[in-house]
């Protein structure tokens, strides 16, 4: 088996909803921009589902042959939103993970990831909604497979560091499971009124360092 981690291998495949190009041109990198702006307030006011290319012709004041030019189908769009977030969220994660030197200090940034990402997803109702709608998009769920991947092995490289000696393939698993648990608890959050979002976030935080750090230290 192809020790290639699983996120690149599924990057090297096709997918289908992408872009069919990215403009290199500044005018067509404006348009580019203004059909994402544009598809981004109609999924804040209808959601990923309401979202119509027709709305997106209108709003934008492009011909239909202009906005294919760039993007498919509405699925392309919605892949390329949901990709720029994930960057916004990888840079997050990367930049707490690099600070840590030991187990106090990953405990504060995993602390702080949760905290970040539950503000972002506060703060950008469009992500919210795609997040959402991931549960019945196979495209969107592969995208999101990919993105936990990535966070994992960002974690994983941590846990290698501080604990050299360690079973390299129990220490995917914690850092794998931890990825997915922030995921999930920021989902739940997210779900709630800000009050209760507020409390349920602190109370994972509160779980999730006595539960790694006994992890760790088995």
């Amino acid at each position: 088996m192809s020790e290639q981690p699983v996120a690149t291998r599924r990057r090297n495949q096709q997918h289908s909803g992408q872009p069919r190009r990215i403009p290199s041109q500044q005018r067509g990198r404006d348009r580019f921009e203004k059909i994402l702006a544009v598809a981004s307030e109609l999924i804040e006011s209808h959601g990923s589902d309401g979202l119509k290319m027709s709305e997106i012709v209108e709003r934008a004041g492009l011909s239909f042959g202009a906005l294919y030019q760039y993007f498919p189908d509405k699925s392309a769009i919605i892949r390329t939103l949901t990709e720029r977030f994930n960057e916004e969220g990888r840079r997050c994660v990367e930049a707490e993970l690099a600070e840590v030197t030991d187990a106090a200090a990953l405990t504060g940034a995993l602390a702080n990831i949760a905290d970040e990402y539950y503000a972002f997803f506060r703060r950008e109702p469009v992500m919210r909604d795609i997040w959402h709608a991931t549960h019945t998009d196979k495209q969107l769920q592969q995208i999101d497979a990919e993105d936990m991947e990535f966070h994992a092995q960002a974690l994983l490289a941590v846990l290698v560091r501080l604990w050299p000696e360690r079973d390299r393939s129990k220490l995917l698993a914690i850092a794998r499971l931890t990825m997915q648990l922030i995921a999930a608890a920021v989902r739940y959050a997210v779900s709630l009124d800000p009050e209760e979002g507020d409390a349920a976030i602190a109370l994972f935080k509160k779980m999730q360092g006595p539960d790694i750090g006994r992890l760790l230290l088995e």
